[in-house]
Parts: C-alpha cells; structure tokens; sequence
C-alpha cells in the first residue's frame, strides 16, 4: 500500500515525462541536452517517489474510538500522491528553467 499512490498516479507523471522531453522543439537536440534531459526525468522520478514514501510515512491515522474507525484513512494515499506529484514538478519546474537558460543561449 505504501506505492499505490505513486502507482496511480504514474500514467499522469509519464504524460508530463514526455511533455518535458518533446518540447519546445526551438532548443538544439544535440547529446548533451539529451542526458541534461534523462538526467532531469530520473531525478524528478527519484524525488516523487521519495517524497511520496515520506509522506506516506507521516500521516497520523485517526484512532478508533468506541463507535468504530473514524473517516480520514484516505489521506494516507491522497497526501503521498499530493508531495510525489508536487515534488516531480518541482524538479521538472527547475530543469526547465536550466535548460531554456543553458541551451537557447547557445541556439542564438
């Protein structure tokens, strides 16, 4: 149960992947943009699975009490999912930066 947020959300992570990989088609795609780009994708990986484990880590469920569980073991699936999703487009966020930064300096 620890991945399966990670796991649902993964077809989405792989769309955004692929956005990040085929566009903007202005920038050169020489050898080196590619492994900036392979490089950015797994570090984006790594870090949402990361922070999605931890997040799944730090979610107090509510105690049961004397009528039964009480709502909220949702948030053990919903908070991980939110942290892996926000972290993968965190490290994209930057190397999208980097990249435009590095290589439409060079394409000009």
């Amino acid at each position: 149960m620890r991945y399966l947020a990670i796991m649902l959300l993964a077809p989405w992570l792989i769309v955004l992947g692929w956005a990040y990989w085929a566009y903007p088609k202005s920038l050169p795609r020489n050898v080196t943009r590619r492994s900036f780009d392979v490089l950015a994708l797994l570090a984006a990986t790594v870090a949402a699975i990361q922070s999605a484990v931890v997040a799944y880590d730090a979610v107090e469920l509510p105690a049961a009490d004397e009528f039964g569980p009480k709502s909220g073991a949702i948030w053990q699936q919903v908070v991980p999912a939110l942290y892996g999703y926000g972290a993968f487009l965190a490290v994209l966020l930057v190397a999208l930066i980097v990249r435009q930064m590095v290589w439409k300096r060079k394409a000009s």
